[in-house]
């Protein structure tokens, strides 16, 4: 059975440049938190990455997989599915969603369904969905905020 969580912040950058962070896969390891490698292992003819190997250490949780990916034209959802089962997972799927304010900012729903193939506490099970909803959102928050005021 997989749990689904929907969690959303706002960003003060534009979508655009939220997006540039979100699909800058190779740089995760600088501000994701448990992500130790990622490495983009196919691409669209576009230059997006379509499929990303990622290693995984968030303690409770580490594990290498495979995520293959998918984008809205205008790159205002980005979604991505497990390609196949690997030692923590069964399935995972998710996405962001990107919307522009008009005051600049860009509220990030992020969306996530994992289903684990280990049993896991639910007590274990809360605490690395809330680290992976938290580097996927507080930590993205951080990196595109710091990278705006790097320009």
């Amino acid at each position: 059975m997989a749990d689904s969580s929907t969690q959303s912040i706002i960003i003060g950058a534009s979508p655009d440049r939220v997006a540039t962070v979100i699909c800058d896969f190779p740089r995760y390891p600088e501000w994701a938190e448990a992500v130790r490698q990622a490495e983009v292992i196919e691409e669209y003819e576009d230059g997006y990455a379509s499929q990303v190997r990622f290693t995984l250490d968030a303690g409770v949780m580490a594990d290498e997989y495979v995520l293959a990916y998918e984008y809205a034209e205008d790159i205002s959802r980005i979604e991505w599915h497990l390609v196949a089962p690997s030692k923590m997972q069964r399935s995972q799927r998710g996405s962001y969603d990107l919307v522009g304010n008009p005051d600049g900012t860009t509220t990030v729903t992020y969306t996530l369904e994992v289903e684990l193939s280990v049993g896991m506490l639910g007590m274990f099970r809360r605490k690395a969905e809330k680290m992976i909803m938290d580097a996927a959102l507080k930590q993205l928050k951080r990196r595109v905020e710091a990278s705006g005021a790097a320009h």
